[in-house]
């Protein structure tokens, strides 16, 4: 159980986050595996599939908000900035909080690895779809 030191563990592993060089050609190839788009920019896209709603962000060449990571998802928005606070007073370098226009809020941060990762709040009902 997690306490006040201690914030509650990560809902899920909500996405991963790849560049592609063609974003209609990748769109093409996933969708045709099955995975449903839900998310549509001009210069990326985000895909689920399954019940779980597994998650595959495609990052065009000009796409320059991220590069290639994965997320972990959360369903409690606090626990975001909760986890924020935590990893900045341990040191760790973190970007700012920022709410997104699809409802979604977070932040980037690289592990001890140097892997980059996104703490994602994901609201009730999941990422809200702009495509048809």
């Amino acid at each position: 159980m997690a306490t006040a030191d201690q914030p509650k563990g990560v809902d899920r592993l909500g996405h991963v986050a790849i560049r592609v060089e063609n974003v209609d050609r990748a769109v093409a190839f996933y969708t045709d595996l099955g995975m449903h788009l839900v998310w549509r920019a001009d210069d990326w896209c985000y895909l689920e599939a399954g019940e779980g709603r597994d998650g595959l962000a495609l990052l065009g060449p000009n796409y320059k908000a991220a590069g290639p990571h994965f997320a972990f998802h959360f369903r409690d928005r606090e626990q975001v900035d909760v986890i924020h606070d935590r990893l900045k007073a341990q040191g760790v370098h973190v970007g700012a909080v920022h709410d997104h226009r699809d409802g979604t809020a977070s932040f980037y941060l690289k592990d001890p690895e140097g892997n980059w990762l996104e703490m994602l709040y994901e609201p009730p009902g999941g990422i809200p779809s702009n495509c048809n």
